[in-house]
């Protein structure tokens, strides 16, 4: 018999609260590191969509933006 595994602590704790917690609830902080991450994210984005050819994705291209 197969025991479950208990979930750790952090499992738990909702992605907002640990991104707070990362930074000691420093909340600009925070703010400031995901807005880093996001704008390092783009500029990958706009690399790799240079990189791929129209044929290889059937006209398809990446986006910055979402569409809501």
């Amino acid at each position: 018999m197969m025991l479950a595994k208990k979930p750790l602590e952090t499992d738990m704790l909702d992605p907002i609260d640990e991104a707070l917690a990362y930074h000691d609830g420093d909340v600009r902080a925070t703010i400031s590191t995901l807005l880093a991450d996001c704008g390092h994210l783009r500029e990958q984005l706009l690399m790799a969509k240079a990189c791929i050819s129209h044929g290889l994705t059937r006209g398809w291209t990446p986006g910055l933006e979402r569409k809501i």
